[in-house]
């Protein structure tokens, strides 16, 4: 069994800590794409809604 110093333990604290810090940043990053994704399915919503609205022009009937 190994025996860690307190160096050793503060060295993987510290390590740990900085993993931590950088998951946070990532997952800021991510729910910053996240909300910016989700805007654009909106609009993307929105426009489709909009030209599935607008009326098709009618044909007229051709007389033979």
């Amino acid at each position: 069994m190994k025996r860690y110093t307190k160096a050793d333990l503060e060295a993987l604290v510290y390590m740990q800590l900085e993993n931590l810090n950088a998951m946070h940043d990532l997952l800021s990053i991510m729910k910053h794409q996240n909300e910016l994704l989700h805007n654009a399915n909106k609009k993307l919503k929105e426009e489709i809604l909009d030209t599935k609205l607008q009326p098709y022009p009618v044909a007229k009937k051709r007389r033979s």
